[in-house]
């Protein structure tokens, strides 16, 4: 009897401590978000989990479906922890009399700059091999569902592609020529790895112009550089058109020194070919989640694909994710692309803390910190500068809509994940930004 009452009492004592901390979270939430005129006249949800208890301390339409933008990153980070294994394949290769057969697998990192060695790239320049790169025309669609059409000239939206070079970017500099005159003004365009299909560049004036600007004409690689005869030096990196496999070949082509051929196939055994391993996996992610790079997110699910498949396709791979290995998710989302690009993406608060919890659950908290940024480093490097090291998260931001979803430490060293998300809102950015930050800080200090 005596032991009956003590449970009973324990359990009632719990609940009204549970209570009590929702309680006093729905006047913080109240006080620091929802009393704001941006906030207030925007669409809000909430959602803050103890993994300890297995308990939501505060929720506030949690359930509800938000554009995630860049959270969108989180699910695909799932998906390349869980299909990538330590390293990425490269390639998938196979050797026979004098020639290396190569299967593409989505690898982004191929020439890309962010890396100092290229281990695929030196590996077939030093063999004394024939190359033959296989084509079995399965290309990815270049574009995801529902991206903006005219953000196709920006450098966060290169194309995506089986055998990817260089970040499918090319970069352009108009600089003055060396050794002019002082009183000449010649200038000329530099064009770094221009191995690349139906290249041509198209040069004109404009001085109604504030600015330079290069352009790529839609479905070629016809570039447009126009200056405003001011005479400033600038340069941009552009996406280039990718033609299926075609400029990847291009570009491993011109950086062999030997010979290498694109073969196109259908009947290819898979089995027969040796898989070839690039870059640490994690140096991957990080990168991706740090400065949320869409290029590397949407590679990284068309590798998922490919290793979990065995062919890339980022909805095909989404499907099975949602059917098997996420089916317990709490809310069916929309999800249709690997980087959060699309509009068309829907998320709920829930989802997040689940996918956080699930991914530091099967592969470790602490490389889940190692890969999310912390204040004061990545997109969060003008942010939570007295939270560093205590909260890990990633942003997520399309024009009137901002998330953030991560891993808090409280000040009594509590382990909370956390996701706010935000649409709709009209006002300045940076100031959501710091709302959220400050609401954020004061949870961190004042949750139980």
């Amino acid at each position: 009897m005596n032991r009956l009452f003590t449970l009973v009492f324990s359990v009632l004592l719990f609940t009204s401590a549970s209570a009590q901390n929702s309680k006093n979270l729905t006047k913080l939430t109240n006080k620091l978000l929802l009393s704001d005129s941006i906030i207030n006249a925007a669409h809000i949800g909430i959602s803050i989990y103890e993994p300890e208890t297995n308990s939501y301390i505060y929720t506030y339409n949690a359930e509800k479906n938000f554009i995630p933008a860049s959270n969108t990153k989180l699910f695909t980070l799932y998906a390349g922890m869980k299909y990538l294994g330590d390293s990425i394949t490269g390639a998938y290769y196979k050797i026979s009399n004098d020639t290396i057969y190569v299967l593409p697998t989505g690898d982004p990192t191929y020439l890309h700059p962010d890396f100092a060695i290229h281990p695929v790239h030196d590996f077939l320049n030093t063999s004394n091999y024939k190359v033959i790169l296989l084509d079995d025309e399965k290309y990815p669609v270049p574009y995801g569902k529902g991206w903006a059409w005219d953000d196709q000239q920006e450098d966060y939206m290169p194309q995506r592609s089986s055998f990817p070079g260089c970040g499918n970017l090319l970069h352009l500099e108009w600089i003055k020529k060396i050794n002019t005159k002082p009183d000449e003004f010649q200038y000329e365009l530099v064009v770094m790895n221009a191995d690349v299909p139906d290249f041509s560049i198209t040069k004109k004036t404009d001085t109604t112009l504030s600015e330079n600007t290069i352009s790529r004409e839609a479905g070629s690689n016809h570039f447009t550089v126009t200056t405003n005869n001011k005479l400033k030096t600038f340069s941009q990196e552009i996406p280039i058109e990718t033609f299926g496999m075609q400029t990847g070949f291009m570009i491993l082509q011109h950086s062999l020194y030997h010979l290498a051929t694109l073969q196109k196939t259908n009947n290819i055994n898979r089995s027969e070919f040796i898989p070839f391993h690039s870059q640490k996996s994690d140096s991957v992610f990080s990168l991706m989640m740090h400065r949320s790079d869409n290029f590397y997110a949407e590679q990284t699910l068309l590798m998922a694909s490919n290793e979990k498949l065995g062919y890339m396709s980022d909805q095909d791979m989404i499907d099975s994710l949602l059917k098997n290995d996420l089916n317990d998710i709490p809310q069916h989302p929309r999800w249709v692309d690997g980087s959060g690009l699309s509009r068309y993406n829907l998320f709920s608060p829930n989802d997040f803390v689940y996918i956080i919890n699930k991914t530091q659950n099967e592969f470790g908290v602490e490389r889940l910190k190692n890969i999310l940024p912390t204040g004061g480093t990545g997109t969060l490097k003008n942010y939570f500068i007295t939270d560093s090291s205590f909260i890990f998260a990633k942003t997520g931001s399309l024009s009137n809509n901002y998330t953030l979803s991560g891993l808090m430490t409280t000040r009594k060293n509590k382990q909370l994940i956390f996701s706010v998300m935000l649409n709709n809102y009209q006002g300045s950015s940076k100031a959501v930004r710091r709302l959220i930050e400050g609401y954020l800080h004061e949870v961190r200090m004042r949750a139980p």
